[in-house]
């Protein structure tokens, strides 16, 4: 059964600030442990606030190593990008950002097996991976589509692969890279933001259907061995 810590906000910004001391207190705890921290971070607008504040931190950013846990298929100067998003905020700090998605055109398979090849260059497991949540119920770049099983139950290990969502969002209508399910489970710490009432109900009934969830995002979290913190607001 998945353990889930619920902390619930009013407005996107209180949660902002408390995502933020969550993250930065997680990160000073591996710097502590092992001299070193690596964390995943989910794109969208959604995080923003939580990243402005947990970058005006007071972390030695220099020992710290993160990476998107999806990228879409486009150049890094592009405003899909979700490294362009992490890297402005975090580079100036210091910390080494690494994307998951070179800018040579290429198919997305490909692309996957390079993502793959560049996260396995890194001191895996992650600390932290944090993620948002799709109204439709995807989570990272996982999908409903072709490529959903091999996502969820591909190799285990495997840490990205390429997909091709389907429908294709129409707001980002690009092919992804994404963390698979067993990368995104062998975290140290699970974190899952997000607001509004719609994408409340969506998780709660993934999580209660677990492996049996017609939903990405409830077959992700079913064999979580952790408990997973789920931070909500209303706006």
């Amino acid at each position: 059964m998945i353990e889930a810590r619920w902390h619930d906000y009013e407005t996107n910004e209180e949660m902002a600030a408390a995502v933020a001391e969550h993250v930065g207190e997680l990160i000073r705890q591996a710097l502590e442990a092992r001299g070193e921290a690596l964390i995943a971070l989910p794109g969208g607008k959604s995080p923003i606030r939580a990243f402005e504040r947990l970058a005006g931190l007071p972390i030695n950013w220099s020992r710290v190593t993160i990476t998107p846990t999806d990228d879409r298929l486009v150049p890094a100067t592009s405003p899909l990008s979700n490294y362009a998003k992490i890297a402005s905020h975090f580079l100036p700090k210091g910390a080494q950002v690494v994307p998951i998605v070179v800018d040579e055109p290429m198919d997305y398979r490909t692309a996957g097996s390079l993502a793959n090849a560049r996260l396995a260059d890194l001191h895996w497991s992650p600390d932290l991976v944090w993620l948002g949540v799709g109204a439709d119920g995807h989570v990272a770049s996982i999908f409903p589509g072709p490529d959903l099983e091999e996502a969820i139950d591909g190799p285990h290990a495997r840490k990205a692969l390429g997909v091709m969502p389907s429908p294709l969002p129409p707001d980002a209508p690009v092919p992804r890279v994404t963390l698979s399910r067993h990368a995104i489970l062998s975290a140290r710490a699970l974190l899952i933001t997000f607001s509004g009432a719609e994408k409340r109900s969506v998780l709660e009934r993934a999580l209660r259907e677990g492996p049996l969830s017609d939903m990405p995002i409830g077959r992700v979290l079913a064999d979580a061995k952790m408990p997973i913190d789920i931070c909500w607001s209303e706006t």
